[in-house]
């Protein structure tokens, strides 16, 4: 069978961004995949929190996620 037209979400740009009500984009910070226990509570702290993306990038990344704005 032949696949349907239309625009396509990538999809590994979904699991990595969202894109908030008023349009910015939210991404996870980085380091907390592993060596949790060499850094102290507060940086662990502050890591769990997302983090709004540059605006100079907002555009490429909102660009590959057609349905979510």
């Amino acid at each position: 069978m032949r696949r349907p037209k239309g625009v396509k979400t990538r999809k590994a740009v979904a699991k990595r961004f969202k894109v908030t009500a008023g349009g910015k984009v939210i991404r996870p910070h980085a380091g907390r995949r592993h060596l949790l226990s060499s850094k102290n509570a507060k940086r662990r702290h502050h890591l769990r929190e997302a983090a709004v993306v540059d605006p100079s990038d907002t555009y490429r990344i909102t660009q590959n996620l057609p349905f979510s704005h």
